[in-house]
């Protein structure tokens, strides 16, 4: 997925590692040039300038986005951005500060895919709002170790599998398994893989987008990457 941040602060920032390490491709946008040297730093292609700038937006690609992620501590900047991408078909992603949770959401909510408040979520609430789909992230447990839930798409190679013949990367653990309609629970190995069961699988970063690959496939991303 083609994905847009606006904010390299410490939400957008951890945002966008988090998400960059499965794969997808990343561009922050930053007003503080401090911060927009720091995400450089840590390899990130930066536009400075103001995210609810549509020229800015323009300048970052929105037009070939899948999402926007509009994570900077000021709720203007993030509606406006929002309504920007929203209109440019992109999944939008806004934060609000916890005070002001009841309110906005009741105003905002029809507006905008996700509302993510950070100080409750982190950075693996946004990860999620961002990519949607059939991969939900359920926690961080270290630096590069993450813990992950996939739901089996029909496009999935391991579509039809049982759990026995599933073989994941060396770096990655099965955790537990739940049919569509059930709990997650032990994984039995004479399980068979259909449309809708939920696996939940402990991994580092860097075999996350192989297991994704056995176990969703390759979803369509707007931007085709």
């Amino acid at each position: 997925m083609r994905i847009v941040i606006i904010g390299a602060g410490r939400v957008g920032l951890r945002t966008a590692r988090v998400v960059a390490t499965e794969g997808h491709d990343i561009t922050l946008i930053e007003h503080d040039t401090e911060k927009a040297d720091r995400a450089r730093t840590d390899g990130f292609d930066v536009i400075e300038g103001d995210g609810s700038s549509e020229d800015v937006l323009d300048e970052a690609g929105l037009d070939t986005a899948d999402a926007l992620g509009a994570l900077t501590s000021d709720l203007n900047t993030n509606f406006v951005a929002c309504m920007v991408g929203k209109h440019r078909g992109c999944r939008t992603v806004l934060r609000i500060d916890e005070d002001y949770r009841e309110e906005i959401y009741r105003k905002y909510a029809d507006e905008v895919d996700e509302i993510v408040y950070p100080e409750r979520l982190g950075a693996i609430g946004a990860k999620n709002a961002l990519l949607g789909g059939n991969v939900t992230a359920i926690a961080d447990l270290a630096v590069n170790l993450q813990v992950v839930q996939f739901t089996v798409t029909r496009d999935a190679p391991m579509h039809g599998y049982t759990i026995s013949e599933l073989e994941l990367p060396s770096r990655a653990r099965l955790l537990a398994f739940g049919k569509e309609d059930g709990e997650l629970g032990l994984p039995i190995p004479d399980e068979t893989l259909d449309v809708g069961d939920r696996i939940a699988v402990l991994a580092e970063f860097d075999a996350l987008d192989g297991v994704r690959q056995m176990l969703v496939g390759d979803e369509p991303t707007r931007g085709g990457a």
